[in-house]
């Protein structure tokens, strides 16, 4: 196995994610490596247990581990202190798909946090709010069908301690905390009076 602060955070993470009960959409995962720039970054999906495919709402996890992080652990790991300790970049995108009718942003986000809870010594902060409005058929006689979507996305950094790098376990509290959030939000988003398509295996929006 290998040993790495990185791996550790993966590994925390999905414990706390199946421990929030929420269920991982493993056909969704990711782990890229640039092989110009040398960053490495690690994709997931979480959706509320029992949903239909694709799921009404879901919750697409972001880890980035870019190369300076990278530098800093290797000086920390043979004992030379760097000028910074290690972080990722994290982003989560929250996800109502399946709209059977357009629904204003305002709906979704007077449930939505301007900010996450405190992850270690910061939050994540909403940046950005996406409609989407996908239409098919229409041709050859077919009608047109219309859904929609809305996405709303979280970003910040989570930054590694001296004590994290030392004990890997000590990351949980950090990694419980996002995942207690994330199912919280699932669930209000869920509970929002919306008029859902039925599920189609073929579409993912």
């Amino acid at each position: 196995m290998i040993d790495h602060i990185l791996v550790d955070l993966i590994t925390a993470i999905r414990r706390s994610f199946d421990e929030a009960l929420l269920q991982r959409q493993a056909v969704e995962e990711r782990f890229q490596v640039d092989v110009f720039l040398g960053d490495v970054s690690w994709e997931t999906s979480y959706s509320l247990p029992g949903e239909q495919q694709p799921p009404r709402v879901r919750a697409d996890l972001s880890i980035d581990w870019p190369t300076w992080s990278q530098t800093a652990y290797r000086s920390w790991s043979i004992g030379e202190p760097p000028a910074e300790l290690p972080e990722v970049v994290v982003e989560v995108a929250l996800r109502i798909q399946r709209l059977a009718e357009p629904l204003p942003a305002d709906a979704v986000l007077s449930v939505l946090p301007r900010e996450s809870p405190t992850l270690g010594s910061e939050s994540l902060v909403r940046s950005a709010t996406t409609v989407e409005e996908v239409h098919s058929g229409g041709t050859d006689g077919a009608p047109d069908s219309r859904r929609w979507a809305i996405e709303a996305t979280y970003e910040g950094s989570l930054r590694f301690e001296e004590r994290h790098l030392e004990d890997p376990t000590t990351i949980r509290p950090m990694t419980d905390v996002l995942s207690r959030w994330v199912a919280s939000t699932l669930v209000q988003l869920a509970d929002l009076p919306l008029t859902f398509l039925p599920p189609d295996p073929a579409t993912h929006a």
